[in-house]
């Protein structure tokens, strides 16, 4: 296996502050998870099981909890309801992804397409959908259903054009950043927004956390894509190289494009229109990352977007949320799981 190339970042405990700060909250969205995914079809109660068992950083729940908090949400349980269907957007994404990819682990586990089939995988992502979908309209405000069912469509499109442009080393980074805006960014946009909602939050505000949300998922993609050249399985979860044996085409790979010679473009555009990829072939294109210093400029594309979402929140009153938010853009470029 190459050389797995190390950037150090400074730790940033923002995640670990956020989630103390909603804790109670969080473990009655886990509770509310659970009791949505209840089913009388065994199969479905097993597989969810198996699913809910994977854990996961529930990092888009945290958002809509965290926002919430933040514009001063106290009066009820909405938050905790919306959390919950914010990430059942999120596991149901994950589910269908993964068949789409071939995808054999996540989190350090067999996916549930691997431990059972394509079909099944497919069909309970959609019954984790249809509870969502039931969640909002209990919830019965209509700003809250048009933005998370445009929230699903966008996600759905995003997959498409990843699949459309698959293989194309030579992908613009335009397009790049299109699909990464409409699979990641706008769902992380959509739990941050629903936070001001609930609070009953003027426009200013909820288009702020929004464009906080934003950023913020473009941040966290980018820097979830350049890990993939970056890490090892027991810091993330996954082996490195996962995107690039699926042919998917990243930051990492478009601008290592962009900087490499006409022989060395010639190679990595056999490399990508293989149908399957070996050791040497990751071994040749991490050699050229490192030479070309990719990761290093893959995470200064990111500081533009960290940038951009800790201003937005310059709206709002000074509180310990805000801080926590903040600093969370950072945390999401200096993660290691």
């Amino acid at each position: 296996m190459g050389t797995v190339i190390q950037l150090k970042n400074q730790i940033n405990n923002s995640y670990f502050q956020l989630k103390e700060s909603v804790e109670d909250k969080l473990l009655l969205v886990d509770d509310k998870i659970k009791s949505k995914l209840v089913s009388k079809v065994d199969l479905v109660q097993k597989m969810t099981d198996y699913h809910l068992d994977t854990g996961g950083k529930k990092l888009r729940a945290l958002l809509t909890l965290g926002s919430a908090k933040m514009c001063g949400y106290s009066k009820g349980t909405r938050d905790i309801n919306l959390a919950a269907c914010v990430e059942l957007i999120h596991a149901a994404t994950l589910m269908h992804d993964d068949v789409i990819d071939n995808g054999a682990l996540r989190r350090g586990k067999k996916t549930l397409n691997k431990v059972w089939d394509n079909h099944s995988s497919v069909l309970v992502g959609d019954y984790l959908l249809s509870r969502c979908f039931e969640m909002m309209v209990e919830d019965g405000n209509i700003e809250v259903l048009k933005l998370l069912s445009s929230t699903s469509s966008k996600i759905a499109q995003g997959e498409i054009l990843q699949l459309q442009h698959q293989g194309e080393v030579d992908m613009l980074e335009e397009t790049y950043l299109k699909i990464i805006s409409a699979k990641t960014a706008e769902l992380f946009a959509a739990a941050t927004k629903v936070g001001a909602i609930l609070s009953d939050m003027q426009t200013k505000e909820k288009e702020a956390l929004e464009f906080y949300g934003r950023n913020l998922g473009l941040t966290f993609q980018i820097a979830d894509d350049t890990l993939d050249y970056n890490s090892e399985i027991k810091l993330f979860g996954k082996k490195i190289g996962q995107d690039f044996y699926e042919g998917k085409i990243t930051l990492p790979i478009i601008l290592l494009f962009q900087k490499a010679d006409n022989q060395e473009r010639e190679k990595l555009k056999d490399i990508f229109s293989k149908s399957l990829r070996n050791e040497n072939d990751l071994d040749y294109t991490l050699s050229l990352i490192k030479k070309y210093d990719i990761i290093k400029a893959c995470y200064q594309k990111a500081q533009h977007y960290i940038n951009l979402a800790s201003n937005s929140l310059s709206v709002f009153k000074d509180s310990n949320e805000k801080n926590i938010l903040e600093n969370l853009t950072s945390f999401s470029l200096s993660r290691n799981f």
